[in-house]
């Protein structure tokens, strides 16, 4: 079960940690520069590397059947 906290990084010298549920406020907010990616035990650079947004909108066809 994954941590309800995850690392982040918001300058060159100052790391922390907070809970996952602020991390898309934190990147929007531009307030980190790094996260670190549990699953793939990597930090992720914003701007760099891909992340998933709460935003994101799926342009591809929808699968599902309702």
């Amino acid at each position: 079960m994954a941590s309800p906290y995850i690392n982040v990084r918001y300058s060159r010298e100052n790391y922390g940690i907070t809970p996952r549920r602020f991390l898309g406020k934190l990147i929007a907010a531009n307030k980190i520069i790094q996260f670190y990616r549990e699953s793939e035990k990597k930090w992720v650079t914003i701007g760099v590397d891909p992340v998933r947004s709460k935003d994101s909108v799926n342009k591809g066809f929808e699968r599902r059947v309702h």
